[in-house]
């Protein structure tokens, strides 16, 4: 039966049409934005584990950063400590030099005294971003080394710690006052060695053969305890570039793991798009040809 009220056919193909026109439009969102899930209305799980996971991401290139950061600041102190270890091994070649009968301590001491101001300098001139490792109060110097999520989806930053001590063993050349100034009565050089003085301040002008060699003994200890603090800082150096290697990896593996759950085929995605575009054009012919059979009625009632 043919009714000019009520165009089944019509009714059909219109919806068709509609349905095609709407995964048209999300197609070609797709196509346009690259994305499979781009809203959460799109797959809410994945898009919620994409967002947070992006989050993570933007702190782990915090973390990339501070590791640079850090690294500037150990190599710093690492210079530092070498520089000194070098002006030392001068120092102790002096006080070898002032054992030979008929030298002049006086003169040798003018040298020290140069080099011992050297130590100073070194000391004043390794600081980065406003932190000093070489010359410091006694506590704690901190690296950020990581961001983490746990699995209760817990967050913490996660740090490399290097403690200063100021004693004759410990692994800075000087101490430093709660005012920032260094101070030369603590640390591996400023520490005082029996009645000879510390490394730094010692005066060989007026040793005897007795004092020269308690100053050989305190010179090294002291290269011992500076050799000991230079390889702690390498080390930390060393974990600090396989830390940074690892971020980075870490964040080229999670960007690639988001990619995976909300990017789009565009392989597939194009396929799709020209295939409902074709399906679009047959739809609106269909309803073309629906709409007209009602026109045909008309010869009907022609005479």
């Amino acid at each position: 039966m043919t009714s000019i009220l009520t165009n089944v056919a019509a009714m059909a193909a219109l919806q068709t049409l509609r349905g095609i026109n709407d995964s048209l439009e999300g197609t070609q969102n797709r196509v346009s934005s690259g994305y499979r899930v781009e809203k959460a209305s799109d797959n809410a799980a994945y898009w919620s584990i994409a967002t947070t996971m992006r989050s993570d991401n933007k702190a782990l290139s915090a973390v990339s950063d501070a590791l640079g950061l850090g690294a500037a600041k150990v190599d710093t102190a690492y210079s530092a400590m070498d520089s000194a270890i070098d002006v030392i091994s001068e120092i102790k070649a002096k006080i070898v030099a002032a054992t030979e009968k008929g030298v002049d301590k006086t003169k040798v001491q003018e040298e020290i005294g140069q080099l011992q101001q050297q130590l100073l300098s070194i000391a004043q001139s390794a600081s980065f971003s406003g932190e000093n490792w070489v010359a410091g109060a006694d506590g704690t110097k901190s690296v950020v080394s990581t961001f983490v999520r746990d699995g209760n989806g817990n967050v913490s930053v996660k740090t490399t710690d290097y403690v200063l001590d100021t004693s004759s063993t410990g692994n800075v050349l000087f101490g430093m006052t709660s005012t920032g100034t260094i101070e030369t009565t603590s640390g591996i050089i400023g520490t005082s060695y029996g009645t000879i003085g510390s490394i730094y301040s010692m005066d060989i002008s007026t040793f005897g053969s007795a004092e020269i060699s308690m100053a050989l003994t305190s010179i090294e200890a002291g290269l011992e305890a500076m050799t000991k603090a230079a390889s702690q800082l390498g080390s930390i150096s060393t974990r600090i570039e396989l830390q940074e290697n690892f971020v980075g990896a870490l964040s080229d593996s999670i960007d690639s793991g988001v990619g995976r759950l909300v990017d789009a085929d565009m392989e597939e995605e194009s396929s799709k798009l020209t295939a409902l575009q074709t399906q679009q054009q047959l739809a609106i012919q269909s309803l073309s040809i629906a709409n007209s059979s009602a026109q045909n009625i008309l010869t009907l009632f022609r005479s």
